[in-house]
């Protein structure tokens, strides 16, 4: 049996019972370990389970795996070229269960849990197994992480895939056994197969294996081999793809979305900087890393049985940078999600300094756990995406509230909107309504979109506006207050027309509204078509 408590820990003993418990918990399954944390992330999920589908997840993930289960084919009607493991695995159990949602939340869930299973095993094996627990209860409840773990993103099928194949990765230095090998290329090639962007791990660390055996002698040409293997099977999706569509990486709208459009000097530096942001202060990701310098600086070492290896260091540290890059290219929306499977590595080398300056280290876990679950609910006065907290279940909460309103009191009528609620309206599969309802979509709620709409006002006879740039409602008072800042002169030029304006320029009335710690839809009313 393992144990924290070196010698010079002796005196320091409150926490030997958790670390028994901890010790007992390593030496199960990692399938029963699996399941028990399957039960406590849909436990702590259960409210969110019966959700509607969530923006991205209504806008491609659901539709895609639908033409799977529907027409068993492996490329969605609208050929976004996103690899088709996600598909298949939701279209296979929805012809098991049923299509429900519930059945897609709990999907998501148990590949969460394999996710955090990984992330224990890591900080078993690297720290010790307590320093594990705290490792995977940081995660879990790591606000970006929590918010993914029942959403069926693709990111959340990558990052379990990824992370258990850095479990392997991390198990030994050096050449490692085949078995172990061939897993780790298996596990990033399927990572891969889930979202194309994944391929960055392996490419990341092959690389690094590359400068080893160049420069070194620690490098390994199996180990290359194994981190070079993810490549084969996602270009002979892209292959397939466009011998199926005549596109490689998607229609031409798709590939300017997340590719072309974003080769700008501006773009990158801006999202430089954003990325910067992302993995170093979002959701309170900073109070863990002030604590690790704190500790570092304040106290002296204590000197635990383990911790990370210097070749440990290095590997993170070329992967927190390879995501750090790719991600500022690729992508169009900077997406936090994108990055799930780093934030348990930083968490890793926060909880290896903390192990290695003080014996308290379980309370300043403590501590960033209440930090982590705070940010949950508590929104800061900034701009960020509502999937990165449960600011969308308030999001899905007032479209769906918006959406029964229609379909209660004007089943017949056609409604002016903007995506994702033309799709919520009108695909009654997604969760929103039971009938399919008639929309007229415009792109958002600007000045240009609902003058053009002004233009034709017998195509619809209702309309549902709603936030499509989600901004704290402190935020949004003190860029008001503020107009001649550049922040404000921005949201000036980009923000959305109020209801009352939209109700102005169209000629309507607010007939319903609701609002949510910032998030808000309201129904309009036109009375024109009865009036001829």
């Amino acid at each position: 049996m393992t144990t924290d408590l070196a010698p010079s820990q002796a005196p320091f003993r409150a926490f030997t019972p958790v670390r028994r418990a901890c010790d007992r918990l390593a030496q199960l399954p990692s399938w029963a370990i699996w399941l028990f944390l399957w039960a406590i992330v849909a436990v702590s999920h259960l409210t969110l389970l019966h959700l509607p589908y969530y923006w991205d997840e209504g806008g491609y993930y659901v539709p895609a795996a639908l033409d799977f289960f529907h027409r068993w084919t492996l490329i969605p009607e609208f050929t976004n070229a996103h690899p088709p493991l996600p598909n298949v695995v939701l279209g296979l159990l929805w012809h098991l269960t049923g299509y429900h949602i519930l059945a897609t939340r709990l999907c998501a869930a148990a590949f969460a849990a394999a996710g955090l299973t990984a992330v224990f095993r890591i900080g078993q094996r690297l720290l010790s197994p307590s320093a594990g627990v705290a490792l995977t209860a940081l995660v879990a409840v790591y606000p970006i992480w929590f918010a993914q773990s029942t959403l069926a993103h693709a990111d959340i099928f990558a990052a379990a895939f990824t992370l258990w194949a850095f479990a392997f990765y991390f198990e030994t230095i050096g050449c490692q056994p085949l078995p172990k090998l061939l897993a780790i290329a298996a596990l990033f090639s399927l990572a891969a197969l889930s979202k194309e962007t994944a391929i960055v791990e392996p490419a990341a660390l092959a690389a690094l294996e590359l400068y080893l055996l160049a420069r070194t002698n620690r490098g390994c040409p199996r180990r290359f081999g194994a981190l070079s293997f993810p490549v084969i099977p996602l270009l002979g999706w892209y292959a397939y793809h466009h011998h199926k569509t005549g596109f490689t990486f998607g229609n031409p709208e798709y590939l300017r979305y997340n590719a072309t459009a974003n080769f700008t000097l501006q773009h990158v530096s801006e999202a430089l900087r954003y990325r910067f942001v992302h993995l170093t202060w979002q959701r309170n990701l900073w109070i863990p890393l002030v604590f690790a310098v704190a500790a570092f600086l304040l106290t002296r070492a204590v000197a635990p049985k383990r911790t990370l290896t210097q070749p440990i260091f290095v590997t993170i540290g070329v992967l927190y940078i390879a995501n750090w890059l790719a991600f500022s290219i690729l992508g169009g929306a900077l997406l936090t999600r994108y990055l799930l499977p780093v934030y348990p590595l930083i968490l890793l080398v926060c909880i290896d300094c903390w192990r290695r300056r003080t014996e308290w280290w379980p309370l300043l876990a403590g501590l960033v756990f209440a930090a982590f679950a705070s940010a949950l609910w508590i929104n800061p006065a900034v701009s960020f995406a509502p999937e990165d907290n449960l600011t969308y279940r308030d999001m899905i909460r007032v479209h769906e509230d918006a959406a029964h309103f229609v379909e209660q009191h004007y089943p017949n009528a056609t409604v002016l909107t903007a995506w994702p609620v033309a799709a919520d309206l009108f695909r009654p599969d997604l969760g929103y309504v039971s009938q399919r309802i008639k929309v007229t979509s415009v792109e958002n709620f600007s000045r240009p979109e609902i003058q053009k709409a002004a233009q034709r006002p017998g195509d619809f006879d209702t309309a549902v506006v709603f936030t499509t740039h989600f901004m704290s409602p402190a935020l949004q008072r003190y860029l008001a207050e503020h107009p001649g800042s550049s922040r404000g002169r921005e949201f000036d030029q980009d923000r959305d027309l109020t209801p009352q304006e939209i109700a102005r320029m169209l000629g309507g009335e607010i007939v319903w509204q609701e609002e949510m710690d910032g998030e808000w839809a309201v129904v309009l009313r036109f009375a024109r078509r009865y009036d001829a």
